[in-house]
């Protein structure tokens, strides 16, 4: 049997690591890691989950839908109200993007540093997963 893998942290590349970190802690009030110091930055969910922000020079933002430059790292988060989610978003810095391929199912959103990321309505017990 092979080894169970349990997913412990994600980390992302960018110019600007605390910055980038403040936007995903307001946006998610998840806890900032005490070891964060400019050049690398973190946020710990109780859970034990880690989002890590490094800084890396000359980094180049994704270019998204387009893929010059690829995604480097793709989120997605479930939301109880989507306009209410990107409101919030778009007040933080967030950008939504024109193209818009998930219809009404998902939104996707750029975050300051120019990932990708989606948003989708949370599954409540009541509706089946993909409606």
């Amino acid at each position: 049997m092979p080894p169970r893998l349990r997913l412990t942290a994600i980390n992302f590349d960018c110019a600007d690591p605390e910055a980038l970190a403040t936007f995903y802690q307001r946006a998610t009030g998840l806890d900032p890691h005490p070891a964060s110091d400019g050049e690398f930055a973190g946020l710990a969910a109780a859970d034990g989950l880690f989002i890590g922000f490094q800084r890396v020079d000359g980094h180049k933002a994704p270019s998204w839908p387009g893929g010059d430059v690829p995604q480097q790292a793709h989120l997605d988060f479930d939301v109880d109200d989507l306009d209410e989610a990107e409101a919030l978003l778009l007040e933080l810095g967030a950008s939504k993007p024109e193209f818009q391929p998930g219809g009404d199912r998902w939104r996707v959103f750029l975050d300051p540093a120019g990932h990708p990321f989606c948003l989708s309505p949370a599954r409540r017990a009541d509706r089946p997963a993909g409606s």
